[in-house]
């Protein structure tokens, strides 16, 4: 079959042709011709009509149909799209865009410092880079706003965040609460060091202890509130050489100043608190939950040797409630750590004997593990029964201290959940790579934490929301799937 035209001449001089599907077919030796269709008149059909029709005939050819593209579209470029596209929609659920702008009306500030904190925190999810970094990432992902963005744009928006942290975390986690139906019953409070590369701010980056083990580093503190569902609150930063104690006293202030708690109850880890804040928590009217140093209270002794039973809470988890001297304490014992625990020491008392045996004594006073279980009287250096004896009581426990009136379980549960911060902070400095930090004024160093918190906050809400979906993949997972899906422009016939 082909196509074929035929010309009719009208009274008027005019001509009109019609197009015409026609079937060649050989008849007693002869080609004979049959119009299989009349497709009209061909003026008609080249006012449009005629390119659908061949359009639609194309699709029933595979290869006329894959030429014909072929020759009329060329891809220009090929941009990220996927996550740009999710996380501005979280971006907006959260109003984070309406919050950004409002406090942004009571400024003179003229740049798009909305769209500069999206991109930074965009960019923190995708692939974590410097702010030199981001000027040039943001050309790789389509998103046509952060076509006017500029370097100098990102560190205005980084002071603006410095400047308004506050307002923004406040307005922030009561959108959230919204969201979610979340009641701020439980909140967990823990801290984390982030050391840099260089001076970093004089007087607010010192040397300290070094969570990172980079004490050749100086650094600031990190504090972290989150609800009991792992929802991030709000955070603090603090200098590099302030103590857990210290911080407690911030978080305080916080809780009961921008949050408006009425009752809550502080979930920390050892070491965070001393007595005289659980007292100052108290006098607040607040309540806690907190580890105890077992080896530091001088009522351990007698909480440890209570008699009772332990009740089973959850997999290996065991716990006891105590009453000692007007305060309550949990005791929380794993048999399986208990073991472990129990194995360690029998292989460093084995160890030791050897090493006696053998007269290595000057290397065995100089280690610190060693050190703990050694009685040295004058030359005479022997293994402390006394203090293997005390080291057996701590075996596969820790314990708690709380003015709750929380239940057994419920509280051991609790304060097991203390987890979540101590995710969260591997997230944001892994994952978000918050650390080393290269900015050396605190403003700047402030807003890229409060940058890094913003994108740990999406992060959060978009594996609930995938939790909520049903969704069986994980974040990494959905990540690189949001990853593949790109923007292309595409040229046809040149347009």
């Amino acid at each position: 079959m082909y196509i074929r035209t035929k010309t009719f001449k009208n009274k008027d001089g005019s001509t009109r042709t019609y197009l015409y599907i026609v079937e060649g077919k050989r008849v007693n030796g002869k080609v004979r011709q049959r119009i299989v269709a009349n497709l009209g008149r061909l003026e008609k059909l080249k006012e449009g009509q005629l390119d659908k029709l061949i359009e639609g005939l194309a699709r029933f050819s595979r290869r006329q149909w894959i030429e014909a593209c072929a020759r009329s579209l060329e891809a220009k470029w090929a941009k990220d799209f996927g996550p740009a596209l999710i996380f501005r929609r979280l971006w907006e659920d959260l109003k984070l865009d309406r919050i950004l702008r409002k406090l942004l009306s009571g400024t003179e500030i003229s740049i798009d410092v909305e769209e500069a904190v999206f991109a930074m925190v965009l960019n923190r999810l995708c692939d974590p880079a410097s702010k030199l970094g981001v000027s040039r990432w943001k050309e790789t992902v389509y998103r046509p706003e952060f076509e006017r963005l500029e370097l100098h744009h990102f560190y205005r928006a980084l002071d603006f965040l410095a400047d308004h942290k506050d307002e923004i975390e406040v307005e922030l986690f009561e959108r959230i609460k919204d969201l979610f139906s979340l009641e701020l019953d439980l909140v967990f409070w823990d801290t984390t060091s982030a050391y840099f590369e260089g001076r970093g701010a004089e007087g607010f980056c010192e040397y300290g202890y070094s969570k990172d083990r980079r004490p050749d580093r100086v650094q600031v503190i990190l504090g972290l509130l989150m609800t009991r569902e792992g929802m991030p609150i709000g955070h603090e930063v603090f200098p590099g050489a302030t103590a857990d104690v210290e911080t407690f006293w911030a978080v305080l202030k916080e809780l009961r100043g921008r949050f408006r708690v009425r009752r809550v109850i502080l979930v920390a880890d050892r070491g965070m608190v001393s007595r005289k804040i659980l007292e100052e928590i108290e006098a607040l009217g607040l309540e806690y939950l907190v580890g105890v140093r077992m080896r530091k209270l001088r009522a351990m002794k007698e909480v440890l040797g209570r008699g009772g039973r332990f009740r089973k809470v959850k997999g290996n988890l065991r716990v006891k409630e105590v009453w000692h001297e007007g305060r309550r304490y949990l005791v929380c014992f794993n048999p399986e750590e208990a073991e472990r625990e129990r194995a360690a020491r029998e292989e460093v008392v084995r160890k030791l004997e050897e090493k006696l045996k053998a007269g290595g004594l000057k290397g065995l006073i100089g280690n610190r593990g060693y050190r703990r279980y050694l009685k040295v009287k004058g030359a005479e250096v022997t293994i402390d029964r006394e203090v293997l004896e005390e080291e057996a009581r701590y075996d596969g426990k820790y314990v708690l201290e709380t003015n709750t009136e929380l239940g057994v379980e419920e509280a051991a549960l609790a304060y097991r959940d203390l987890w979540r911060v101590e995710r969260a902070f591997r997230e944001i400095k892994s994952g978000l790579e918050l650390r080393p930090i290269y900015h050396w004024t605190e403003k700047r160093i402030r807003g890229h934490i409060m940058v890094c918190f913003l994108a740990f906050v999406l992060e959060v809400v978009m594996m609930r929301r995938l939790k909520e979906a049903g969704c069986k993949g994980s974040y990494r997972e959905v990540m690189r799937d949001l990853e593949r899906l790109k923007a292309v422009e595409v040229a046809v016939d040149g347009k």
